[in-house]
């Protein structure tokens, strides 16, 4: 799919936005290298780095198994941008295990995470479960995270120094009339003089 509507006449950029962990096959990554209108920016959410909070949470990977698909996409997409998502003080989530979480965040160094304390959802196994995390101890485990996500994009961005690069502008500046905003195709967002009109 990604080969065939990459391959439309005109397009320019493809941002392959999301996958599974389960779906992530080296095809998927052998496409989005051979299809030129596909950008480099992977999303993979992993949720946890605690096996046993991915085994509870149902998810059906390991961190074993997403760091393989971590080095499978490196391997042959050394420069591309991976993104995830990850909950923190799912029922059950101890200290250890929300450690195991911010090691596979320091093997993987994301170039973005979407971060969010877990929130019971009406009508779910887990909102139900006795060993709720408190709030409290959520929020500070959400501030530690983020802490590491700005780090890290920080360290990713840093190798773009230097560089030019192809910008996709979306819009002006809000802030700034003068300049517009636009991302890269490592779907990093960047602000520059110029007009949008």
């Amino acid at each position: 799919l990604l080969r065939i509507v990459g391959s439309l006449p005109g397009l320019k950029r493809l941002r392959f936005v999301t996958s599974h962990p389960r779906y992530m096959s080296m095809s998927v990554v052998e496409e989005i290298l051979n299809t030129p209108s596909v950008c480099e920016s992977i999303h993979i959410p992993f949720q946890s780095g605690s096996n046993k909070i991915l085994a509870s949470m149902g998810r059906g990977h390991t961190r074993e198994k997403y760091l393989h698909i971590v080095d499978r996409i490196r391997s042959r997409l050394p420069d591309a941008s991976i993104s995830a998502d990850v909950i923190v003080g799912f029922p059950g989530e101890t200290e250890d295990d929300f450690q195991d979480t911010l090691k596979l965040m320091e093997e993987v160094k994301f170039d973005t995470i979407n971060t969010a304390a877990y929130s019971p959802r009406p009508n779910t196994p887990a909102a139900t479960w006795e060993d709720q995390v408190p709030d409290d101890v959520k929020q500070e485990r959400l501030q530690r995270i983020n802490v590491l996500v700005k780090q890290h994009a920080k360290e990713r961005r840093e190798r773009m120094l230097g560089r030019t690069v192809e910008v996709l502008v979306e819009e002006r500046n809000v802030r700034v009339p003068t300049q517009v905003m636009g991302r890269t195709r490592h779907n990093y967002i960047v602000y520059f003089d110029g007009d949008i009109d």
